[in-house]
């Protein structure tokens, strides 16, 4: 037996002992169950099937049963013995993109079994106490941050720590950027010089000169981190990084905040940043609607409506999302046919990134090695989205839209993990040469098309009704 083999079998082993004890965080079991002062009533927002149907389908992937990659040298990998911590939203929306149900649901070491969000008819919750990912909060202290991200939230009935968004964050920079433009403080011709200054950043790179159209294209559809810092450092010297957390708020999208980035380069992206699923589907929200009414009401009572980006703007935003080249999240469709990973979403794959030769998708500085065609041929929505990936944090946010003539459906999707690439799936086959490796589990692409089977299910009743 290989060695390989040997830690394959020694693994599973170790997975059965995990799975029987998986309770166990710190000598202290955790029981499952509805925490005190949480209204069972209110379970979801007009639409207690879609909780239901939420729930069920996050707690069908078995989160728990994932290897550790950091200690893959030894002779028994330990695996995720801890419950990830996963935060999870769909907003169902009508023809004209306006809600018709939502739900969200955590888990984490505290709520192992998932735990529905009753949210209130502004899209919102008072119930949960968020706090900032902290990494030796979740392994030492049985998931539970410390540091608050909303204040005066301190008797809410969860408390969940949201995870760090990674690159999904770059929603934020675009919508702060786009503000911008709409003001009339720059246009998307314009071009930028980033000049990082003083010590350079490993994540932002050199001085460059672009557009800023070029810059935010980059920033989106292959989630360039070089092109953020430029992004990000734009937005400082417009001194808009304050103006832009205080608008999240003012909206009602509080955990929404861009903290602790450098003025200097852009870069220096902690965990100051953050953003629930929550409220990044909100955001969303605001592009995919055709409705001019009222989506929600702000905290002060104000009605939020998709006019808090220009016509233009929203267009340039859905439009970098709908080209996204980054399709192997809740969508896997870069692999499209390989037997791993599962099946996701099944979008189509924008032909700007397809080999005009073979069909495969390329990227600057990625090639996924297989023809997508076939799975164009058979998909049934577009994906706009933004995928996030860093050691421990694994996310996909966007907009689904079903194609003309296929099963009737529309719907906002947000999964915020910690499940990132230090965290793999125990039977992960290995790449095959010269193409970009598997970095996320497959249990990613599992839930994407369990949410979109739920979300087709109910759309496409038997009737053929649709609304």
């Amino acid at each position: 037996m290989t060695l390989r083999a040997v830690r394959r079998a020694l693994t599973a082993g170790f997975l059965a002992m995990v799975i029987l004890l998986g309770g166990l965080v710190s000598g202290e079991r955790l029981e499952p169950g509805r925490p005190p002062g949480l209204d069972p009533t209110q379970i979801s927002w007009r639409d207690e099937r879609l909780a239901r149907d939420l729930l069920q389908v996050v707690n069908d992937r078995s989160f728990v049963d994932l290897v550790d990659v950091r200690f893959l040298g030894l002779p028994l990998p330990p695996v995720l013995g801890l419950v990830p911590n996963v935060d999870t939203t769909v907003i169902e929306l009508d023809a004209r993109g306006r809600p018709l149900a939502a739900a969200t649901v955590l888990v984490s070491p505290r709520y192992r079994d998932g735990l529905v969000i009753p949210l209130d008819e502004n899209l919102s919750t008072d119930a949960v106490r968020w706090r900032r990912w902290d990494d030796a909060a979740w392994s030492d202290n049985a998931g539970q941050g410390t540091v608050d991200i909303v204040p005066g939230r301190e008797n809410a009935p969860v408390d969940f720590m949201s995870p760090y968004p990674a690159s999904v964050f770059k929603l934020m920079v675009a919508f702060g950027v786009l503000r911008l433009v709409d003001r009339g403080d720059l246009a998307l011709t314009d071009r930028h010089a980033y000049a990082p200054v003083g010590e350079q950043s490993p994540i932002c790179e050199g001085p460059r000169s672009a557009t800023i159209r070029t810059f935010l294209d980059e920033m989106i559809t292959v989630s360039s981190n070089p092109a953020a810092c430029a992004m990000v450092k734009l937005l400082h010297d417009h001194d808009a990084i304050d103006e832009l957390n205080s608008t999240f708020a003012s909206l009602g999208l509080g955990t929404l905040q861009l903290r602790g980035t450098d003025s200097r380069t852009g870069g220096n992206w902690t965990n100051e940043i953050t953003m629930s699923s929550l409220d990044t589907a909100k955001l969303l929200l605001l592009l995919a609607s055709a409705e001019p009414g009222a989506l929600w009401r702000a905290p002060d009572g104000t009605p939020v409506t998709r006019n808090v980006l220009s016509p233009e703007s929203q267009a340039t935003f859905l439009g970098l999302l709908r080209a996204q080249g980054l399709n192997q999240v809740l969508s896997t469709t870069n692999w499209c046919g390989r037997p791993y990973p599962a099946e996701g979403i099944p979008q189509t794959t924008p032909a700007r990134w397809m080999d005009p030769q073979d069909g495969t998708v390329r990227l600057p500085d990625h090639h996924y090695g297989r023809d997508v065609r076939p799975c164009n041929d058979s998909a049934e929505v577009t994906f706009a989205h933004k995928t996030g990936l860093a050691e421990t944090s694994g996310s996909d946010a966007g907009i689904v839209t079903s194609l003309q003539g296929k099963p009737w459906r529309s719907y906002v999707v947000v999964v915020q993990s910690n499940l990132g690439s230090r965290f793999v799936d125990p039977a992960r086959p290995k790449d095959p040469p010269g193409v970009d490796p598997v970095e996320y589990s497959q249990k990613f692409g599992e839930l994407g098309k369990a949410i979109d089977d739920a979300v087709t299910a109910h759309r496409n009743p038997a009737s053929g009704q649709r609304p």
